[in-house]
């Protein structure tokens, strides 16, 4: 990948021990280093190859001792199974279409985050996320990100949005949300195929998906997405259901 113009220094910190989020009784530590600057996108793009996600203006990656479960994943595009179960899921959301709002933040865009966290992660810290708070995520990120909504054709209703960053090789799904009242629909595995659709379209080879986590029940639905790589052994390699 040709980088825009020299990277400036990258300085890594690693955090102190904290429960693991994926698996119980685990503790999890990680390495990170804090994005700004001109070479901002650069940076971050580089460290994408290497397994690294973005959170606000941090990327990090686990480096936890004696363990490692957390699997950084992408799609690779051009070889996606289209299987019959996400033919039916795009069959379920023909009456839905894809809107890039670039950075604007809404506070339509929020109730639905909110009923999403309230109702999937009630206990944790994105519960008392305020709209400006949520507004952040998108307007104060140091890299090229957008917000995709997903809407009824007829009646323009917010059924989905994606928090997500543009690459030159791809889109990083940084975080979704949709309506928990349309389960039938799954919305979650819709916003991923529109995603596989959107690089298709731009002619990019891959979606990043973050962490998979073997034998996690928050992260189970990454495995369905085959062919999958992950980063290991300081690589992209493929990765199967049983990794």
């Amino acid at each position: 990948m040709t980088l825009q113009r020299p990277l400036a220094p990258i300085v890594f910190h690693r955090s102190g021990p904290m429960s693991c989020p994926y698996l119980g009784g685990r503790i999890e530590q990680q390495l990170f280093m804090e994005l700004g600057g001109p070479t901002a996108q650069d940076t971050f793009e580089h460290l994408s190859q290497y397994g690294f996600r973005r959170s606000h203006h941090i990327v990090y990656r686990p480096t936890c001792r004696n363990c490692n479960s957390c699997i950084p994943v992408r799609i690779p595009v051009a070889a996606f199974e289209e299987k019959r179960r996400f033919r039916k899921i795009r069959n379920r959301n023909a009456d839905l279409i894809r809107r890039d709002v670039g950075q604007i933040a809404t506070q339509e865009q929020y109730r639905l985050f909110h009923r999403y966290v309230r109702s999937r992660h009630g206990d944790g810290d994105m519960a008392g996320m305020t709209i400006r708070d949520y507004s952040n995520l998108v307007v104060a990120s140091p890299v090229d990100t957008v917000l995709l909504e997903w809407r009824h054709t007829d009646s323009d209703q917010l059924m989905a949005t994606c928090i997500t960053d543009r690459l030159r090789d791809g889109y990083s799904a940084v975080y979704s949300f949709f309506d928990p009242d349309a389960e039938r629909r799954s919305l979650g595995t819709h916003v991923i195929l529109s995603l596989i659709d959107l690089a298709r379209e731009r002619g990019l080879p891959f979606i990043y998906l973050g962490f998979w986590v073997p034998g996690s029940p928050k992260m189970h639905y990454k495995a369905a997405f085959q062919p999958l790589e992950g980063f290991r052994n300081g690589c992209w390699q493929p990765v199967g259901t049983n990794a």
